[in-house]
């Protein structure tokens, strides 16, 4: 398979994808391609926080799909970019494929205390948001498997794979740019 100059950053919720992409893009100076964004997005058009949405799309696997093809819409044109997407992977998968997993306890404190979450998610505890980032990520496994009957979390989908618990998105940026540069001369 032909790779592309393209890092797909997939992985759990809270586990640094937004700000290690960030990092990322200003490093290798490319471009950026976010569905959770896109995703959050309709959310509040709808009316709905994220775990309210997660369920409509159930229903709805259309939102999905159109997504997911969005990010491989992209790619076929595109070149040099990080792809900020649960599916990533599964989208692009000449893509440089990264998984970040996190502690669920580290990942509720940090969702808690994002204020970009604050819009679509508010909770009066850590606990709760706990939670909700459970609830959240076995519904999306139930909807990933039911349209791709793909695992996100199956570490073998990836070309790397980094526990961010520890470690500081620089830290973690280091790490991928070290394995996707090594990945791009195999």
């Amino acid at each position: 398979m032909e790779k592309k100059h393209i890092i797909s950053l997939g992985g759990e919720l809270a586990s640094g994808k937004g700000t290690v992409s960030k990092i990322l893009t200003e490093k290798l100076q490319y471009g950026i391609y976010k569905n959770g964004e896109y995703f959050r997005k309709l959310a509040k058009e709808s009316g709905m926080n994220v775990t309210e949405f997660n369920k409509y799309v159930e229903k709805h696997p259309e939102i999905d799909r159109q997504i997911e093809n969005s990010a491989a819409e992209y790619a076929k044109n595109h070149d040099n970019f990080i792809i900020d997407a649960r599916l990533g992977w599964y989208a692009v998968p000449q893509s440089f494929k990264v998984y970040m997993k996190v502690d669920i306890n580290v990942a509720a404190q940090r969702a808690f205390e994002d204020s970009k979450r604050k819009s679509t998610e508010k909770f009066k505890t850590v606990e709760e948001q706990k939670i909700d980032i459970q609830k959240r990520y076995r519904l999306e496994n139930e909807r990933y498997w039911n349209l791709y009957q793909v695992h996100k979390e199956d570490e073998a989908n990836y070309d790397f794979v980094v526990d961010t618990t520890n470690l500081t998105p620089q830290e973690v940026a280091n790490l991928i740019l070290e394995k996707y540069n090594k990945w791009l001369e195999e």
